[in-house]
């Protein structure tokens, strides 16, 4: 089901971590919530299989409220992150108590509690496993836009069913998404005029790139910031 590409440089996390708070129940979930509270428009990140106490996704956080938003990242995974170090629980043991089909309902009352907050337009954006959460929701129509980065288990037939605007961040080398699919998301969302869509492939990184690279890596760092403006970009132009 996953390789180690998709769990390759794990973070070392951090509770008290990023300029925002910790809410034990937003929407039913524990949040990092940070951004301004009068804001009508919401960004919901949605983290990959280590879950939202990673540093550098509370600082794509708080980075995005900068920009205006309202921004919850859902503990998702409920403080059971994946720990590839423990050979006795593997992948497919540890994503049968935290599978993209729970996160996707899990998220439905976040985003009732955004609204019954005054929010307006709300966008999601996930990495690796929230991809897939974040499809879900874009198919549902629970959203008013979406951003992929390097997502897992998406398949075409997801890209089909989307019914809000889509950005997709590839990575050039990804065994889950390679080039090859992340362009079949490409053709398809092309023949779908009723979407907007934006995708792009990353050159020299690998799958994971956008919130889990080395921060000693000046490269790394800079196709990081160019994801997260490329995230940005999508929600100034589909939820203001």
């Amino acid at each position: 089901m996953a390789s180690s590409f998709c769990c390759a440089n794990p973070p070392s996390l951090n509770p008290t971590c990023g300029g925002g708070s910790v809410f034990d129940n937003f929407g039913g979930i524990k949040s990092y919530i940070v951004g301004s509270t009068g804001s009508k428009q919401a960004v919901i990140l949605i983290s990959d299989v280590y879950g939202f106490e990673a540093p550098l996704l509370r600082k794509i956080a708080d980075k995005v409220a900068e920009s205006g938003y309202f921004v919850v990242v859902p503990d998702f995974i409920h403080g059971d992150p994946f720990e590839a170090e423990v050979p006795s629980r593997s992948f497919q043991i540890w994503f049968q108590s935290h599978s993209t089909d729970k996160g996707f309902e899990e998220a439905k009352p976040v985003i009732a509690a955004l609204k019954e907050k005054g929010i307006n337009s709300v966008g999601a954006a996930g990495y690796c496993w929230g991809a897939k959460v974040a499809i879900e929701l874009a198919k549902a129509g629970e959203i008013q836009a979406a951003v992929l980065s390097h997502p897992s288990f998406v398949s075409v037939g997801d890209i089909r069913e989307v019914k809000c605007p889509i950005a997709i961040l590839g990575a050039e080398t990804d065994h889950l998404s390679p080039p090859e699919l992340v362009k079949q998301f490409e053709e398809t969302l092309a023949s779908k005029s009723d979407v907007e869509y934006f995708v792009k492939i990353f050159p020299g990184v690998a799958h994971g790139w956008a919130v889990r690279y080395k921060v000693d890596d000046e490269s790394a760092i800079k196709n990081a910031e160019e994801a997260r403006l490329d995230l940005v970009h999508w929600f100034t132009t589909h939820l203001n």
